[in-house]
């Protein structure tokens, strides 16, 4: 079996030490005891060595050996010379593997949650809401509300959308989803078989990570984003991934390409006109598949909005494009679609059948309302992102100025570079203080950008108290300013 890394297990372990005061080594233990009922670290599992999980967590090393003598105690683990600590086999199953690493603990007292970019919910949502009335409905209670597509006044004005961004499209081409990540896991699991490679940017979307790890996909990075330290570099974000697609597509036939050209997740930047027009012709030339993921197309900082989908720029049938309204109105609001070929779009709404037979109609007919106030809500959130970074550049520039950023085009994050310092170490440290944040490695196919951290700048309001609102990174900052100065450098 082989053995975990040390940065891998330590993203497993997010929020093992944010229940309060306690003994580490006991709270350590636990933690990995869980790992092992919940199976998502696997009996025969190689653990890391104890001075590597110590770097990795930002304890002590006899922390960690304590840790793994209570396991071993307990018969959890077993120690051989040569061959270091290995989990035994563990109890019953539980959550999925993944759920972990993506688990929130904003509802936890005293924690400070920047684990997550999400915003508070536009007015507009509760305005759409109030103006639905019985009539509204009167045609859709009519059947018998399953709706496995979508409803069909929805799914024809997303691809009126489509239509005028210059992408021909008809209402059969679209699938409506519960959210832009119920969209990403059947295209991951209807289009991707275990052992299928496919080709991830190099930071990217660290739910899309997940989702194609569970899947069993092999994961090929591209170089899209400087070097694997995460120096920064003033180029574009995609600049390097067109020609490295070439040269990796004469070794090797990638099942699909996933690609976030409009808003990037983690970094925020945009693809230019020209890398469109280099990753389109590639990409069209080697006839690969591509996903192209545009969930926070709707987060752009720019006057113009976001570009036309690349899908535009590509032979017909050969792409998907997910979208969503949760980023832009509300996470509370599961509405998602995918764009794709009518035989994939069957494909796929056959799948979501096994798992779930039809989004809510009353959320899609407030998604029609709300699709014909796209322009003031995108006015609206542009001025309030716009706002709200502003701000946080101020508070970083005065508190830290020794981190380094590139303003994002869009977004509500900020890819920092903390010099020389481990991210890692200091998330882990920071999360024992309260603060919860993600650092570079938990965006990499590779544990790459370890002095990369992904701070979100627009979240505002206590999700505990819709009444009590403060900045979340003024809050945190000190935190991780002292975590990054324990953290110690890259190793």
């Amino acid at each position: 079996m082989d053995r975990i890394p040390a940065t891998r297990l330590s993203r497993l372990l997010t929020g093992w030490a944010a229940d309060g005061p306690g003994a580490l080594p006991r709270l350590l233990a636990d933690a990995l005891r869980e790992l092992a009922e919940r199976g998502d670290v696997a009996p025969g599992t190689a653990l890391p060595s104890q001075r590597a999980l110590a770097s990795a967590l930002g304890v002590s090393r006899s922390t960690v050996t304590s840790a793994y003598g209570l396991l071993e105690a307990e018969g959890r683990l077993e120690s051989r010379h040569g061959s270091g600590s290995r989990l035994r086999a563990s109890g019953a199953v539980g959550e999925p593997v993944g759920e972990g690493r993506l688990a929130s603990f904003g509802t936890r007292d005293g924690v400070v949650d920047l684990s997550s970019g999400a915003l508070e919910g536009l007015p507009a949502v509760a305005d759409a809401l109030d103006s639905l009335s019985g009539r509204d409905l009167a045609a859709a209670l009519a059947g018998d509300g399953y709706l496995p597509y979508g409803l069909p006044r929805l799914r024809e004005l997303l691809a009126e959308q489509y239509r005028a961004a210059g992408l021909p499209t008809s209402p059969e081409q679209i699938l409506v989803t519960a959210g832009s990540q119920q969209a990403l896991w059947l295209i991951t699991q209807g289009l991707v078989e275990p052992g299928d490679t496919v080709v991830v940017e190099d930071p990217t979307y660290r739910g899309a990570l997940e989702a194609l790890r569970a899947r069993g996909a092999r994961l090929v990075p591209l170089p899209a984003y400087g070097s694997r330290s995460g120096a920064a570099r003033a180029t574009d974000v995609h600049d390097d991934g067109p020609a490295a697609l070439a040269r990796l597509t004469g070794r090797i036939r990638p099942r699909l390409v996933y690609l976030q050209p409009a808003v990037h997740n983690p970094t925020g930047r945009a693809m230019s006109g020209p890398a469109r027009r280099a990753w389109a012709a590639v990409l069209a030339e080697r006839g690969l598949y591509t996903v192209e993921d545009n969930a926070y197309a709707e987060l752009s900082l720019s006057e113009d909005g976001a570009p036309p989908p690349l899908a535009a720029q590509l032979p017909d049938g050969t792409t998907a494009t997910i979208g969503t309204l949760s980023k832009l109105y509300w996470g509370g609001l599961r509405l998602g679609w995918i764009r794709a070929s009518r035989p994939v779009i069957h494909r796929l709404a056959e799948l979501r059948k096994s798992v779930d037979l039809s989004c809510p109609v009353v959320e899609q007919l407030l998604a029609v309302r709300l699709l014909q106030g796209l322009p003031e809500a995108r006015a609206r959130r542009r001025a309030q992102l716009r706002e709200r970074l502003t701000a946080a550049e101020r508070l970083l520039t005065a508190q830290a100025p020794h981190w380094r950023w590139e303003r994002p085009a869009g977004g509500s994050a900020l890819w920092v570079e903390l010099p020389g310092t481990d991210a890692e170490a200091t998330a882990q440290l920071a999360r024992r203080a309260g603060v919860l944040v993600v650092p570079g490695p938990a965006f990499s196919a590779v544990d790459g950008f370890r002095s990369r951290l992904r701070l979100p700048f627009a979240a505002r309001q206590d999700q505990r108290d819709p009444h009590d609102q403060y900045d979340r990174l003024a809050a945190a900052l000190p935190v991780l300013l002292h975590s990054a100065d324990r953290a110690g450098p890259v190793r």
